[in-house]
């Protein structure tokens, strides 16, 4: 039974690398045959190409701009042990430490669970503002870590903010116990 299963081993081994081998070949003479361009100059095409883009990237953003700048006081909160059913709630409070009024565009949280409401108005620089969360825990038990994905006009252009609880199970009812 081992030499059979040896000797099938060793037949798949040698096919699998037959046919590596043959398609490693079509591939070099397709590609010969299908440009005229050898392949190190096509590599050094898109070297310089990417370079351009990314020379087009770090470009766009103006190392002498003014820019807004968010100053978290704190990023994440734990909520700790609660009861399922509770609604948690926390206020993520920032500074615009930047030179420029700061835009919040956007916020969602990672689930339907945690929902986030922003500051729809610009801040100033030196300005404060927060970001309200309310976690609803129905439903959900145990160990929870949710985020909530600001979209900004800072750089880098998100910012994620984390909370976390212990949920505990409600307690069943009479008829639950009995069900």
């Amino acid at each position: 039974m081992t030499r059979k299963l040896l000797f099938s081993a060793t037949l798949a081994v040698a096919f699998l690398g037959t046919a590596c081998n043959n398609a490693a070949s079509k591939i070099k003479s397709d590609s010969s045959e299908s440009s005229a361009t050898p392949a190190t100059d096509r590599t050094s095409q898109n070297t310089q190409a990417a370079n351009q883009n990314q020379q087009s990237i770090t470009t766009t953003v103006d190392p002498n701009a003014k820019l807004p700048k968010f100053s978290f006081t704190k990023e994440s909160h734990d909520f700790g042990t609660i009861e399922e059913g509770t609604i948690a709630k926390y206020d993520f409070e920032f500074t615009n430490e930047g030179e420029a009024p700061l835009i919040i565009s956007s916020a969602s949280g990672s689930c339907g669970c945690t929902v986030p409401q922003w500051p729809r108005e610009p801040i100033a620089p030196g300005e404060t503002g927060k970001i309200h969360v309310e976690f609803n825990s129905n439903g959900r038990t145990g160990n929870q870590s949710k985020t909530v994905t600001l979209n900004a006009n800072t750089v880098p252009n998100k910012r994620i903010l984390r909370i976390s609880a212990l949920v505990n199970p409600k307690p069943k009812t009479e008829q639950e116990q009995q069900g």
